[in-house]
Formats: structure tokens, C-alpha cells, sequence
């Protein structure tokens, strides 16, 4: 598929972004051209010890931001595809510094959209959040407009080739700033903070996260929303799979977050289709047939008021099989 193909992925310094390299590397050794496209050099500089040019001379590495729509433009030339990881995600930074969340969640999802439309990108392929779903705080609102804008932005690609989708999943295993790493180096002070015992929320390896961007990269026809089936984890059993001697006070629950996390709610219900491995929500109004699509991927509709829970998930993970996971999938030091 991404063989003597050109890749760019913004925020792609941080786990996903590294994870996706790492696997576009060893899956397609001919792609042509990948490219990093982030703001931090620092992370570019450690990210280019463990993927030296000289060893993968179709890696690039590009300073900049999704804020500045010039150097986007700049980047995505002779660019095929385009995944859209960039985002200021951390819930409380964003409800302290909410103009400079819109500006990166908001402004710069419109930037890849435009600059993509100016460079005849084939297909952007954007990550959200379950925080986008029925959001209660800026950083859920922010991606919940980012979801809006990738997926209108397919009636306005007039005679080009070019598609627009998203893949929305829930805490990536592992991942900076998610609560296992956190975890994990709170335990040598034997004491694991509990936000509210009854806090669940839904839970994906890097590896299936970069098969589902993958997938929608492949299979997309251009607006869907895809959601992963992902099991549940309580906060509760996390703290007991890491640190089970330590002391688990509760604290509270921080600014802007939920005890249950969603992923389709009820009123999605109406456009969300049941693919078998994922859940897509369609445009109300796809521009092509919905007939077509239902015939080639088997998809079937939903039961009305249908809702994805990560508190009425069927499948949660018990204390042992997290305490594997995380010994097979996250980084402990």
C-alpha cells in the first residue's frame, strides 16, 4: 500500500507518531519519502538516534507547527498521505490555556485541511479522542470540531482525488501522559492517587492503534469516523495491577474529566454502522452511496439509541490480564 508512496505525520514525535514509523519502516521498505513533521526539535533529535537517515534514507525530519499554514503547505508538497496526530491533549493544560488549544486543535486541523486541498494529498486520515464524544471539557470540544471539520471537509474537494477520514479510540496503552506510565513511576513512593473508584475508561495498544489508523488509511471511502471494538479497565484494578501494596487514596476527579468515557452516543446511533473489527460513524449525507458501501464491507446499522460506553462495555480486562499487558506493552523505566 505506502510502497513508492510519500507519508507525513504531524505530532509525529510522540508514541503513536513513533509507532507508526516504526512499523510503515519495516512494512513497506520502498516507501518513498516519510516524513516527521513536528515542533519540537528535541524529540526529533532523540526520535533520529533510533531511526538514523542513514539507515532509513526515506525518513525526513521537519520542524514546525500546525499553526503556520505556509509551512504546511511547504511539507505536504508531493505529499500522498497525510496522518494527523498533532494535538495539545492534556485535559487540564487545555482548560488553563484554552485560546492556545483551539489555536493548535481547531486552527490546525483547518490548516491540514487546506493544505492538503492546495497539494493534492490523497488521503488525510485524522486521530480523535472518546473525549470528543458528548465532550465536557476544550480539549474534547477542540477534537470534537477537528472531527467535524475532516469530515465536512470531503464537500469541498470539488474534481480532486482526495479523502478525508477519522479513527477515534480511548487511552493508547502506554502512552505519554496516560495513566499506567504514571502509575508505574508513582509506585516507589507507595502511594497510586485514585481519582473516583468508579472511573473506568477504555483501553488500546499502540499496536492496535496504529492498525486501525492503518485500516482507515487502506479501506476508507472518505468521511467515516471509525471506532475501534476495545475492551474497559476500572481505575481501580489498574492501581491494584501496578501497585497493589501501595496506598490508593482517593482524590478526586480533576477539571473537565468524566467517570465514564463514550464513544458513540445515542444519538449517533442513527449513521453507525457495525464494519465487525471497528464501528464507523457516516456522514449523514456521504458523498457516495450508502447502499454500495453497506454491500462491500457487510456493514449493518446499529439498533437505534445504540451507545459505547466504557462503563457499560461488555469486555472489561481483570487485574491479571493488565498486569500482562503492562508487563508486555508498557514501558516501566
Amino acid at each position: 500500500m505506502l510502497n513508492d508512496k510519500s507519508i507525513l505525520i504531524t505530532g509525529g514525535t510522540g508514541s503513536l507518531g513513533q509507532a507508526l514509523t516504526k512499523t510503515i519502516l519495516e512494512k513497506w521498505p520502498n516507501v518513498k519519502r516519510l516524513v516527521i513533521y513536528s515542533r519540537d526539535e528535541q524529540k526529533q533529535f532523540q526520535m533520529a538516534q533510533e531511526f538514523p537517515p542513514e539507515k532509513y534514507p526515506a525518513i525526513r525530519f521537519l520542524i514546525g507547527d500546525v499553526r503556520d499554514l505556509d509551512r504546511m503547505k511547504r511539507a505536504f508538497n508531493g505529499v500522498d498521505y497525510v496522518i494527523h496526530a498533532a494535538a495539545m491533549k492534556h485535559v487540564h493544560i487545555a482548560e488553563y490555556n484554552p485560546d492556545e488549544c483551539v489555536k493548535t486543535n481547531i486552527g490546525g486541523a483547518e490548516n491540514v485541511i487546506k493544505a492538503a486541498l492546495s497539494c493534492s494529498v490523497k488521503h488525510v486520515v485524522a486521530l480523535s479522542t472518546d473525549k470528543a464524544c458528548a465532550p465536557i471539557n476544550l480539549y474534547g470540544a477542540t477534537k470534537l470540531a477537528s472531527d467535524k471539520l475532516f469530515v465536512a471537509a470531503n464537500n469541498i474537494t470539488g474534481e480532486q482525488d482526495v479523502k478525508f477520514s477519522v479513527v477515534r479510540y480511548g487511552n493508547v496503552m502506554g502512552s505519554n501522559g496516560s495513566v499506567m506510565p504514571f502509575f508505574l513511576k508513582k509506585r516507589e513512593g507507595g502511594v497510586l492517587p485514585i481519582t473516583d473508584p468508579n472511573m473506568t475508561r477504555f483501553n488500546i495498544s499502540l499496536a492496535d492503534g496504529v492498525k486501525m489508523v492503518l485500516h482507515a488509511m487502506e479501506h476508507a471511502w472518505g468521511g467515516e469516523l471509525f471506532v475501534p471494538k476495545i475492551p474497559s479497565y476500572r481505575i481501580t484494578d489498574i492501581a491494584e495491577a501496578i501497585g497493589p501494596d501501595c496506598e490508593h487514596p482517593v482524590v478526586g476527579i480533576r477539571p473537565g474529566e468524566k467517570i465514564h468515557e463514550e464513544m458513540i452516543t445515542s444519538s449517533d446511533s442513527f449513521t453507525t454502522y457495525d464494519l465487525g473489527e471497528y464501528y464507523a460513524i457516516l456522514p449523514q449525507v456521504p458523498n457516495w452511496d450508502i447502499e454500495s458501501y453497506k454491500k462491500h464491507f457487510n456493514a449493518e446499522l446499529v439498533e437505534q439509541g445504540f451507545n459505547y460506553s466504557s462503563g457499560e462495555n461488555e469486555d472489561f480486562l481483570n487485574v491479571g490480564e493488565l498486569q500482562k499487558l503492562i508487563d508486555d506493552h508498557v514501558v516501566t523505566s
